[in-house]
């Protein structure tokens, strides 16, 4: 059910890729490109990592959606898809965190 409401909203953010920056932040932010985004998501992260240390659950809750908000535009920059997320994330489960950062660390 999260994982469709989220590639749900992802395709919604994808539809927004051409329309007018005037009117849509999401069209906005896709159309300055990558460095725009990924400046997004560098607040959007520091932010979060505030609201953990010193605010309350329910700012930590709106720091972290804005915080998915910006990584799904970038995966909409990217042509990523939810599941293609979930996929990887099911390819580590029951594997050691320290395991898998090796194994990536190796290629």
């Amino acid at each position: 059910m999260a994982e469709q409401f989220l590639e749900d909203l992802l395709n919604v953010i994808k539809s927004k890729k051409n329309d007018d920056p005037n009117f849509s932040y999401t069209a906005q932010l896709q159309q300055k490109g990558l460095q725009s985004i990924l400046k997004k998501i560098n607040e959007e992260s520091m932010e979060t990592i505030l609201a953990a240390s010193y605010e309350s659950n329910e700012e930590l809750t709106q720091e972290l959606a804005d915080l998915w908000f910006h990584c799904l535009v970038l995966m909409s920059l990217k042509n990523l898809n939810v599941s293609d997320i979930v996929d990887e994330l099911k390819k580590r489960e029951g594997v050691s965190g320290i395991e898998e950062k090796n194994s990536r660390a190796q290629k």
